[in-house]
């Protein structure tokens, strides 16, 4: 993963329970609506094999990471399938650690203070707040009050109407999954309305916030 790529766009979209028939023209809409870092849970049937696919379908187009790592075994798995990067809904401390010691970008979830401190003292590139839907944007500014040098990733709840508030409330990326990348969108084979959707949160990333910063 490139991070000064990241951070010049950084939105993450999240992929699960996809049918490994549809990774190429899935990536082909990633790509054309914008955005240029996607993950793929580890809890998808036949995680590595579609992390593997995409990147060779995708070559240096998206970057592509594993998200829902919760063991090393995992780790190993979505590392040697092509992995650039590694996402858990949690702090699993070995995995960050190992991650932080290879220069790996790793992105640990939290919620409360204490378990947002932790995951960033054990080596996080970002913590991943989750689910920051429950809490919004106000969560966000709150925390950084105290914590103004943690980088936060907000996931889940992310809109077109919110994504400027919650860059302007201190996040410093933001991920999005099921509400973009709808299974009833997949299924159908609908990937200009995917497409779309992206469009809408990268559009709303530059018009509410890149620009006024």
């Amino acid at each position: 993963m490139n991070l000064k790529e990241f951070t010049n766009l950084p939105l993450m979209g999240i992929l699960r329970d996809v049918d490994p028939d549809i990774i190429e023209p899935l990536s082909e809409t990633v790509i054309s609506s914008g955005l240029n870092t996607i993950e793929i849970t580890m809890n998808t049937s036949s995680a590595p094999r579609l992390i593997n696919k995409m990147r060779k379908s995708a070559g240096k187009r998206l970057m592509v990471g594993a998200g829902t790592v919760l063991t090393m075994d995992d780790m190993r798995s979505a590392l040697d399938s092509g992995a650039t990067f590694i996402v858990m809904p949690t702090l699993v401390r070995e995995i960050v650690e190992y991650c932080a010691k290879n220069s790996i970008p790793v992105f640990p979830g939290a919620m409360t203070p204490q378990e947002i401190y932790d995951a960033w003292t054990a080596g996080a590139t970002m913590v991943k707040v989750f689910p920051a839907k429950f809490l919004g944007p106000g969560y966000i500014k709150e925390i950084k009050g105290p914590f103004k040098d943690i980088k936060l990733l907000a996931c889940g709840g992310v809109t077109n109407d919110n994504i400027g508030l919650f860059f302007s409330s201190g996040a410093s990326a933001v991920a999005f999954g099921g509400s973009v990348f709808k299974k009833e969108w997949l299924r159908r084979g609908e990937f200009h309305r995917i497409g779309e959707a992206i469009k809408e949160l990268v559009e709303g990333y530059e018009e509410k916030y890149k620009s006024k910063k």
